[in-house]
């Protein structure tokens, strides 16, 4: 039997860390920045967590359940 594929899309934009969470980064940084906050661009910066409602969802698209 061949391997499980992970969705291509899901893995590009998630990973996992040695704890088991998810992170993710955030949106709304690529360009149009200039009428952006200073405050609002520095919070962007960095991953965050995914949802633990989303994170069943995100675990089979990267096949890790």
């Amino acid at each position: 039997m061949p391997k499980m594929k992970s969705k291509r899309g899901a893995s590009k934009r998630f990973r996992v860390t040695g704890s088991g969470r998810i992170k993710r980064g955030n949106a709304n940084r690529s360009h149009i920045l200039t009428k952006m906050t200073t405050k609002r661009k520095r919070h962007l910066r960095g991953p965050d967590s995914v949802d633990a409602s989303d994170a069943p969802a995100i675990k089979r698209m990267l096949r890790l359940v």
